[in-house]
């Protein structure tokens, strides 16, 4: 779960081109939002709450340019433009979609790579 947070963060920050799994997306969202909650429960303490407010913000602006990015290759994964991400009821449907099944115009099959091994020599 933490190995998928880290590569969505730290190896696709700012990768707008590919697809990501329903799996990458909910578990990055997952994991931000329980940061986020713990963050801003310490920044109620009075005695620290500037400190855990700035640690708040900088994380939420750190984790701004990686959430745009999985969520537009989860856009891509259903066959879709990364645009859709900004239709705020449809793209939650399109997140909650299984993604298409083989490659498509946005890249190949990250659920199942060993489909594509199977592909080759076929017409």
């Amino acid at each position: 779960m933490l190995e998928m947070y880290k590569k969505v963060v730290f190896e696709n920050y700012a990768n707008f081109s590919g697809r990501a799994r329903r799996q990458e997306y909910w578990m990055f969202s997952l994991i931000s939002i329980v940061i986020y909650i713990v963050l801003s429960v310490f920044g109620l303490i009075p005695a620290i709450r500037i400190v855990f407010s700035i640690l708040n913000l900088i994380f939420l602006l750190g984790i701004m340019i990686p959430s745009i990015a999985v969520g537009v290759r989860r856009m891509h994964d259903v066959g879709k433009s990364g645009w859709y991400i900004i239709i705020p009821v449809y793209s939650l449907i399109l997140a909650c979609t299984e993604g298409e099944k083989g490659p498509n115009q946005y890249g190949a099959d990250p659920k199942n790579q060993l489909e594509e091994i199977n592909e080759i020599g076929k017409e």
